[in-house]
C-alpha cells in the first residue's frame, strides 16, 4: 500500500499554517494581538460585540463611543487583515469572528506579546 502524500497546490486555506512573517505582522498592532488572545482563548467563534468590549476593557476606555469606534477599525482595518492573513474568519453578516488556525499553533507568539504587557 503506498502512503498518502499531501499536494500543497490541493490544500484548502483552511489548512495551511500562517508563516512567521503572517503572524508576526498581524501581531504588529495591539488591537490585532487582543483579538488573537481573546479568539485564542475561546472555543468557538465568538460576536463582534462581545470582541470590541474585551477590547474596549482592555484599552481602559470602556464607554460606549469608545466601543462603537473599536466596532468600525475592527471591521474596516483589523479583521480584514487577520482573515488575509490566514489567522481568522469573520463572517460580516453574521457578526462573528473565530480563530481560522489551531491556538496552539499560536501560544508561542502570543506569549511574546504577553510577557511584553
Amino acid at each position: 500500500m503506498k502512503p498518502e502524500t499531501r499536494n500543497p497546490r490541493t490544500v484548502g486555506p483552511e489548512h495551511r499554517t500562517p508563516s512567521p512573517t503572517a503572524i508576526f505582522g498581524a501581531l504588529a498592532d495591539t488591537r490585532r494581538q487582543h483579538t488573537l488572545v481573546y479568539l485564542a482563548s475561546k472555543p468557538a467563534a465568538i460576536s463582534l460585540g462581545d470582541l470590541a468590549e474585551y477590547i474596549a476593557i482592555a484599552e481602559d476606555q470602556a464607554s460606549y463611543d469608545w466601543y462603537q469606534r473599536i466596532l468600525v477599525d475592527l471591521h474596516h482595518r483589523h479583521l480584514p487583515q487577520l482573515v488575509d492573513a490566514g489567522l481568522a474568519r469573520y463572517d460580516a453578516t453574521a457578526e462573528t469572528v473565530e480563530l481560522a488556525v489551531d491556538a496552539a499553533s499560536l501560544r508561542p507568539y502570543l506569549s511574546i506579546v504577553s510577557d511584553d504587557e
